[in-house]
């Protein structure tokens, strides 16, 4: 079965194919993709992980075509970011 495992940076987007048996499941798919290896600073057992844009845990098994995502975490909240953003165009 194939899937995708992306990853990205601040500079940099991994995008990384993998064939994997049947029954693999996510954490199977990010050790497999060698992007632990290509970013040290990933913890796969405290890293937020989703499939297709929905979260799931490493011992969830995957299926054709799947895209595995690590998620980084938010340098800043989303509405704090707006608030900051908004107060900036008064000021304008």
């Amino acid at each position: 079965m194939k899937v995708t495992v992306a990853y990205a940076t601040a500079t940099a987007q991994h995008l990384l194919a993998v064939d994997l048996a049947d029954g693999a499941t996510v954490a199977d798919a990010v050790n497999a993709s060698g992007l632990l290896m290509l970013e040290p600073d990933v913890q796969l057992e405290s890293a937020r992980i989703g499939i297709w844009n929905r979260l799931c845990r490493p011992d969830t098994r995957l299926h054709e075509g799947d895209r595995v995502e690590i998620y980084r975490p938010l340098q800043v909240d989303p509405k704090e970011a707006r608030r900051i953003r908004a107060g900036l165009r008064k000021k304008r």
